[in-house]
Order: C-alpha cells, then sequence, then structure tokens
C-alpha cells in the first residue's frame, strides 16, 4: 500500500511541476527559450516517475500507464483554467505518452535490464519529447492570437521581457531541447530506478 501511495505522490507532483507545459504560448517574446526549459522539465519529469513505477513493478507498459496518470492529472487540473477563461486543449497533454512509451520498449527490448533502462531509455525520452512537444505546438492554435486572445492580467518579474528576444536560440530549439534532455533524463532515469531500492529499504527498516 505504502509503494502505491508513494506512486501516486510522485505522480501529483510531476504533474504539478509540469502543468505549465504549454504555458509558452503565452510569451510570444520568449517562446523559443520557454520551449526548451519546458521540455527539458517534462522529460526529467516523466522520466524520474516512470522509472520508479517501471522497476518496481518490473512491467514493461507501466512506464506508459504512469505517463497517462500525469495526463489525467493535468486535464482535470487544466478544467480548472479553463473555467477561468484560459484556453483549454486535450492535444497539449498526452504529449508525455509516446516518450513513456518508448521507455517501456527499451525496459522490455533488453529483457529487464535496468541499466539499459537508464542509458537507452533516457537517451529515447530526452530525444522524443522535444520533438513531440513541436508537433504539439504546432497543432495548437497559433501563439499570438492565444496571446491577444486570452491576455494576462500581470507576468511574473522574472518572465516579463526586456525587449524582445526573436532569434535567441537561432539554432533549433527542439534540437537544444532534444540534446540537454538526452544527457539530463539519463541522470533522472537512474534516480527513478534508484527510488526504488530507497523505498524497498525505508519499509524493511
Amino acid at each position: 500500500c505504502t509503494h502505491y501511495l508513494f506512486i501516486v505522490v510522485v505522480a501529483v507532483n510531476s504533474t504539478l511541476l509540469t502543468i505549465n507545459a504549454g504555458d509558452y504560448i503565452f510569451y510570444t517574446d520568449w517562446a523559443w527559450t520557454s520551449f526548451v526549459v519546458f521540455s527539458i522539465s517534462q522529460t526529467l519529469m516523466l522520466t524520474v516517475g516512470a522509472c520508479y513505477y517501471l522497476t518496481f513493478t518490473g512491467v514493461p507498459g507501466t512506464a506508459t500507464y504512469y505517463a497517462l496518470i500525469m495526463t489525467v492529472y493535468t486535464w482535470i487540473a487544466r478544467g480548472a483554467w479553463f473555467a477561468l477563461g484560459y484556453p483549454y486543449d486535450f492535444i497539449v497533454t498526452p504529449v508525455w505518452l509516446p516518450s513513456a512509451m518508448l521507455l517501456d520498449l527499451a525496459y522490455w527490448a533488453t529483457k529487464k535490464n535496468k541499466h539499459s533502462l537508464i542509458l537507452f531509455g533516457g537517451v529515447l525520452v530526452g530525444m522524443s519529447l522535444p520533438l513531440f512537444n513541436m508537433v504539439n505546438l504546432i497543432t495548437v492554435a497559433d501563439p499570438l492570437e492565444t496571446a491577444f486572445k486570452y491576455p494576462r492580467p500581470t507576468l511574473p518579474p522574472y518572465m516579463t521581457p526586456i525587449e524582445p528576444q526573436v532569434g535567441k536560440f537561432y539554432n533549433s530549439p527542439v534540437a537544444l531541447g532534444a540534446g540537454a534532455g538526452a544527457v539530463l533524463a539519463c541522470t533522472f532515469a537512474a534516480l527513478g530506478c534508484e527510488l526504488t531500492t530507497w523505498t524497498y529499504r525505508w519499509m524493511a527498516a
């Protein structure tokens, strides 16, 4: 029971940390910068929770189930936002599912090898999520149109543009997010696997 409670807690916290995943559509001056940052944050939160769940159950497919939990939680939270007048897009959140499927595939194809999960799974998630995120962004309404249609009453100081940052990253933000995500996701995959060990020790204490 404690293990499953822990999984729910990890999923809830992952969702809270990625709840603003599509929020870069509001910050048009910082769109590419925000896209890279949010892509990496989603990659890491998905990886750590999914790897924990996957190594805890030992059943390929549970990483995708974990991503589904995050998706449902996010739909509920965004539903509350929609009630306040914010735009709502069901396309926005399932972006985690295909990346989680790749994590399951890496675990299953290497016969549940934890080190392969960390290395191959981490790289696959890190490289794929920014790509899926960009496809997601293309399918959503035009960022400028959305920003003007749903103006923010206030902006936090750290997000207030000093000047337009057009071409801030003149190379592809997808490539930048994928490169950084692929490296960092391996570390977080290892952390997720280690969480399983920690919780087993805690239960045995």
